[in-house]
């Protein structure tokens, strides 16, 4: 599905997106609004676009409300689960950089924390692919520089965990995009062990 970008090009606000979408390549479908007719009758401050726009504003991007709330409820579930529990064992190896030894038992009981926050992953991945559904959103690309660097610490937890867990992080860790960014990594950071 294209996105569809509803607003008017007499604006600067819709020319704004429009540039955005445009150098990041993604294909829109414009629908015109027509803003300057009687106040009455703009239509902008219809019911039918008030659909899109409750606040009858001047441009809008229709979306599907259930996917959205799905999308803020996974990013909310990686700041305030995954990455309070994730980065404990990251400051691990940043301690390492900075001389601090390596303790293992200290390690373990970070892994173990983590652990615990794989098992709801667990269960929302077993209702579908993606932690906001059944397509790859950012949500799920945000989790990719912490796993990442849990599983360089020498941990294979995110590929065994579960079943749901693992396949997830199999597909967005074999993405081309990150890849590409595994190959931006400083060589310090590539060749960091515990």
């Amino acid at each position: 599905m294209v996105l569809k970008l509803y607003g008017s090009r007499l604006t600067t606000a819709t020319p704004t997106v429009e540039v955005v979408l445009i150098e990041k390549k993604i294909p829109y479908e414009f629908i015109e609004v027509n803003l300057f007719l009687f106040p009455d009758v703009a239509e902008h401050k219809t019911v039918a676009y008030k659909e899109n726009h409750p606040f009858g504003k001047a441009f809008s991007v229709k979306s599907d409300v259930r996917a959205t709330a799905l999308f803020e409820q996974a990013v909310s579930i990686e700041t305030t689960e995954f990455s309070p529990s994730a980065h404990k064992v990251e400051h691990m190896l940043s301690d390492i950089l900075l001389g601090v030894p390596f303790n293992q038992a200290k390690f373990d009981v970070a892994i173990a924390g983590f652990s615990g926050t794989l098992d709801g992953y667990e269960t929302i991945l077993g209702k579908h692919r993606y932690l906001a559904g059944d397509e790859l959103t950012l949500a799920d690309l945000f989790h990719l520089p912490s796993a990442g660097r849990i599983t360089q610490a020498g941990s294979n937890i995110v590929s065994t965990k579960g079943p749901n867990v693992a396949r997830r992080w199999n597909e967005i860790s074999s993405r081309e995009s990150w890849k590409q960014v595994q190959d931006m990594v400083p060589d310090v950071l590539k060749t960091l062990k515990p």
